[in-house]
């Protein structure tokens, strides 16, 4: 039976809730933006009622903060928060992968190797800029979702990829204000590799380093977005996730 087409409302409502997410993850919508009805309304062409839907599925992503009686502001980015996902981000990641290569079977690793192609082919064709495309973006997802999609936990996958989608915007900032150019490619074919041959100690070395490497480029290079209010509240973290 063929799906009904879903209602103009609810197709704008979708719409506007795509281009607000982009916008907020490259940054066009600064951290701690105020986002102002008049305003939004303008840039993305919609209703008030559209736009409080987008921005309650914001709120719930975490990438929107609403204020009590005072409306909504793009979630602030901090040094201290992005420790602190980095830290649980790495303990998640090498859990699932060491269920994975343990339980894995050979069609997790052709769905392995198929989903580094398509991405590997894609960012060949793409170029430098690469990480500016949404189908990049959602492949990448993909390729990293093969590498644990076996660990046989569902709570677990589930934690690691809301996880996975937090980090992002903190992503997208390492690509964006960079000034080295970063050999994914050949990270990605390393970890694809060492899970592939079932090395878990080497799998675990290569993900924390992959993680950890995006938390030290977005701390030097796009330190000026960060809320250093948020600093002063809480101080260093005992675990430091990018030393």
């Amino acid at each position: 039976m063929r799906d009904r087409p879903k209602p103009a409302g609810e197709t704008r409502a979708a719409d506007v809730l795509h281009r607000m997410r982009a916008d907020i993850i490259s940054c066009a919508l600064r951290p701690g933006a105020k986002l102002r009805f008049e305003a939004l309304r303008d840039m993305y062409a919609v209703s008030f009622s559209t736009l409080r839907e987008a921005l309650s599925r914001l709120v719930a992503e975490g990438l929107v903060i609403a204020e009590d009686q005072r409306g909504f502001v793009v979630a602030p980015v901090s040094i201290h928060d992005l420790n602190d996902l980095t830290y649980v981000r790495v303990l998640v990641e090498r859990e699932c992968i060491a269920l994975a290569i343990r339980h894995g079977n050979d069609d997790w690793e052709a769905d392995i190797i198929g989903a580094y192609h398509r991405m590997d082919r894609l960012q060949n064709r793409l170029g430098s800029n690469y990480y500016l495309s949404e189908e990049w973006g959602k492949l990448h997802g993909e390729f990293h979702f093969s590498l644990v999609a076996a660990c046989g936990s569902p709570n677990l996958l589930e934690i690691r990829q809301k996880l996975f989608e937090r980090a992002h915007r903190y992503r997208r900032m390492s690509s964006q204000f960079r000034t080295k150019w970063r050999a994914k490619d050949v990270e990605h074919k390393m970890i694809m590799d060492s899970v592939i041959a079932r090395d878990t100690a080497t799998a675990h070395e290569l993900i924390e380093r992959h993680i950890r490497e995006t938390t030290e480029n977005v701390i030097k290079y796009a330190g000026h977005l960060f809320a250093t209010a948020d600093e002063g509240r809480h101080g260093s973290p005992d675990h430091v996730a990018a030393e």
